[in-house]
């Protein structure tokens, strides 16, 4: 098969030199593959907002490899793998970071354990497996210089780790749900669907009030920013098909004093 696409996301940032590294590997292994840098400024460690953000993007990344690498558990017990699915292949750790994507993508046909020496990279250590074991995984995969069962001995898809995703609750007149994402302009993504809206009987171009903690604040579901005036708070459906907040010129988070995990109630006026 020719050779495929890496798409490359992590929690590395980019103070330090872990994501070039990553690529030279990658560029040792599998020169003639195109690496696609999705994200490396996930908050460290968590797990939620990495696996959402590859959900968000997997079906606009081209076929091939997605290498994710969230690894609070590094160098534990806890499986290193290449999933195997319709769209091409998830390497990364068993940690559920993979997970909403590979349902995403239809479910996972085979998942392998990478454990065969011949794929990992000697190191002493075990605290840089995104180098030594998932880069040269993914790097193997997409080249098609191996084969799947070469990583290692295969494993029940169903002892998979899964990621739990809260969901939002609703009722007469509100939904109750959680800030999900934080995007770099401040706005705030949460897991409130367009449905769970009309579900509890509100729509769009109503007046909203949107609860967090004790405080109160008066919004608009609007279609685009510029349906409120400049400073203006407003709630709109994002491209992940989300219901979101922002403001118009300023930010979300700042003005609904809101942070990952932070519960939202919204309701009718």
């Amino acid at each position: 098969m020719p050779p495929r696409p890496i798409t490359f996301m992590s929690d590395f940032g980019r103070r330090d030199e872990f994501v070039g590294v990553v690529h030279g590997v990658i560029a040792l292994l599998a020169p003639q593959c195109r690496v696609i840098d999705l994200n490396h400024r996930i908050p460290p460690g968590d797990i939620r907002s990495g696996a959402l953000m590859l959900l968000r993007a997997i079906q606009y990344m081209p076929p091939g490899v997605a290498l994710a690498v969230v690894d609070p558990g590094v160098g534990t017990d806890r499986r290193a793998i290449a999933a195997e699915t319709g769209w091409g292949y998830l390497v990364g750790p068993d940690n559920g970071l993979l997970s909403p994507a590979a349902a995403l993508l239809g479910g996972v046909r085979r998942v392998f354990s990478i454990e065969n020496p011949e794929v990992i990279l000697p190191s002493v250590g075990r605290t840089f497996e995104g180098r030594d074991r998932f880069a040269p995984a993914a790097a193997l995969l997409a080249s098609g210089e191996a084969e799947p069962g070469q990583m290692g001995p295969e494993v029940d898809p169903h002892t998979l780790t899964p990621l739990l995703l809260p969901l939002s609750e609703v009722s007469e007149g509100q939904v109750e749900g959680l800030a999900w994402w934080v995007d770099t302009y401040g706005n705030v993504q949460t897991n409130i669907s367009p449905e769970d809206m009309t579900e509890a009987g509100l729509s769009p171009g109503q007046d909203l009030t949107v609860r967090v903690g004790l405080m109160k604040y008066r919004t608009t579901w609007a279609a685009a920013y510029a349906d409120v005036e400049t400073g203006r708070p407003l709630l709109y459906i994002d491209s992940a098909g989300l219901m979101a907040l922002a403001v118009r010129g300023g930010r979300a988070d700042e003005h609904f004093t809101l942070g990952l995990g932070t519960s939202v109630v919204i309701a009718r006026a």
